[in-house]
């Protein structure tokens, strides 16, 4: 089996849920990034847009282009040569990101926002990863209409010329989902799995595992109920991860797949 993906979470934001502002400014960010590759990391992901539970601060393109162009520009200056992808919705920013540097896109919206945002990926043959989101969080069967959603993205995505191995999906766990129905997708992955499609599974510390862990936990102190959940990702057969505690899921990731004879590398 291929090695787990980690995907370590770069916020460059004022307003993120669980490190906002402890790297919103250029060298704390470069700093942070070459600790992620020291710890094993495949794929970096900055962020320049929030979308914190409990409110966010609506910015512009140009600002989202600010707070995240010359942090790829410094991560590449200083020799990072992994996978950079950027968490935007907007055509805009997906082009200044790429034109700097990066090298994937991850799109909160799977691409039904800025449909143009899909154009952009076929034309810097660029990984999307499209993440189940929409405007309506009601459901006859969450898990089913979850993969309905998310295929019809990902046919969308082939219309405008990405390739299909460039296609990932995200079942957008903490997203127009209850935490309920959070838990009932993360026990039917496997689901998801089977539509063909890499999956990129989100949790780190969000409320989700805050539920599970039961009480109150600030998000700092959710990593190891978040390793429980990278675990139950690779079973289902997920592809990556998206985690702030890089170190952690990569080192639980690596030991667990090589008792089990899945990776010997």
């Amino acid at each position: 089996m291929e090695r787990l993906k980690v995907m370590g979470i770069l916020n460059t934001t004022p307003d993120s849920f669980s490190d906002g502002g402890k790297y919103n400014s250029v060298d704390n960010a470069v700093q942070r990034a070459l600790e992620m590759v020291e710890e094993g990391v495949d794929i970096i992901d900055v962020g320049g847009y929030s979308t914190r539970p409990g409110g966010y601060t609506e910015i512009t393109a140009d600002t989202e282009i600010e707070r995240t162009v010359p942090v790829i520009k410094a991560i590449r200056a200083a020799g990072v040569t992994v996978d950079i992808s950027v968490d935007t919705f907007r055509s805009e920013v997906a082009r200044a990101v790429l034109e700097a540097g990066a090298t994937m896109i991850n799109d909160q919206w799977r691409g039904i926002y800025d449909e143009k945002i899909l154009d952009i990926a076929a034309e810097y043959d660029a990984p999307i990863f499209l993440m189940h989101n929409n405007d309506h969080s009601t459901y006859q069967d969450v898990v089913k209409d979850m993969i309905a959603e998310l295929k019809a993205s990902a046919d969308l995505a082939l219309k405008h010329g990405v390739k299909k191995e460039n296609i990932w999906l995200d079942p957008g766990i903490g997203f127009v989902k209850s935490r309920d129905e959070d838990i009932e997708v993360m026990r039917h992955l496997d689901q998801l799995v089977k539509e063909g499609y890499p999956v990129l599974l989100a949790t780190s510390r969000k409320r989700m595992v805050k539920k599970l862990i039961g009480g109150t936990t600030d998000a700092d102190e959710r990593d190891a109920g978040t390793l429980a959940t990278t675990i139950i990702g690779i079973d289902a057969g997920v592809k990556a991860v998206r985690v702030h505690n890089v170190k952690m899921n990569r080192q639980a990731a690596d030991v667990y797949m090589k008792l089990k004879g899945d990776y010997s590398g």
